[in-house]
């Protein structure tokens, strides 16, 4: 086993972002992959207007990828932002007006798995009114998923990069997704297990691989320090996918990687070309 019996797909708002974003999928195309995912594009907008949702959705039919995960709408991501569906008042309801937005975007491209995060803690506001707001939304988006096939992620960051998310740990993340399962009846809310992060928080990652891999959707992976593509930290990342695997992981890995101060096409010599094609 190995890096060459994953399937990977590789984060569009990480890599080739020296690229517009519609020419991205192309240049993942011609660096051998065929999957993509991204973050929510309009970090201003929940709501684009049809003609750039179009765009967007002809740029990676044309480059022949497909999209296997999509962001519902977080606020500035890259920037101060970690999610808007917990934050009360406008970014909440930002969140809301995307919800539906986003499913139909992804059911038109075949995307079959959406990624909700979580939101900063608010100066002055109880944490369990925030809670309260974050699961009522959170079931909200887990029906939209449903009712397009795909899977609700939610997603544990690492409390270095992000102070302020509460969901800074494994059990935290999954505590969320049972609770989510059981407001919905849907049992679609799975937990999106990224390596990188766990490993900031210091996490055993073999031990959270062999306790949640039941309930993980999704794998993203960096290395560990510097969040560069594998080998260029210390992370075992090839152990830890064979892991997963072994675990009965057969879903999507996605390169959620910083590819340096080289052209991002550059940044993947760790992966064989011929392994880069998912099957």
């Amino acid at each position: 086993m190995g890096f060459a019996d994953q399937r990977f797909n590789v984060n569009l708002s990480i890599l080739f972002t020296e690229l517009p974003l519609l020419e991205r999928p192309a240049a993942a195309a011609a660096a051998g992959f065929t999957a993509v995912e991204l973050w929510w594009p309009w970090v201003d907008s929940p709501t684009p207007e049809q003609s750039e949702l179009d765009a967007l959705r002809k740029a990676i039919q044309d480059a022949g990828v497909r999209l296997t995960g999509l962001n519902f709408y977080a606020g500035q991501l890259p920037g101060p932002d970690r999610g808007a569906l917990s934050v009360p008042g406008e970014e909440s309801e930002r969140f809301r007006a995307n919800v539906d937005v986003a499913a139909a975007f992804a059911e038109s491209v075949g995307c079959r798995a959406l990624n909700a995060l979580y939101g900063n803690r608010v100066d002055g506001v109880d944490p369990a009114e925030q809670d309260a707001l974050a699961l009522e939304n959170l079931a909200l988006a887990a029906r939209a998923a449903d009712r397009i096939g795909a899977v609700l992620l939610i997603e544990a960051l690492n409390k270095p990069e992000s102070p302020l998310y509460p969901l800074v740990s494994a059990p935290a993340a999954v505590e969320v997704v049972d609770k989510v399962n059981a407001a919905t009846g849907l049992g679609n809310a799975r937990f999106l297990m990224d390596l990188y992060h766990l490993s900031m928080n210091g996490e055993d990652l073999p031990a959270v691989i062999e306790r949640y891999t039941a309930k993980t959707g999704h794998v993203q992976i960096a290395d560990n320090p510097g969040r560069g593509a594998p080998g260029t930290g210390s992370l075992p990342l090839e152990d830890l996918l064979d892991r997963l695997r072994k675990a009965g992981y057969e879903g999507w890995v996605g390169l959620e990687y910083k590819p340096g101060d080289r052209p991002s096409r550059e940044a993947f010599g760790w992966l064989p070309e011929e392994a880069r094609a998912a099957r």
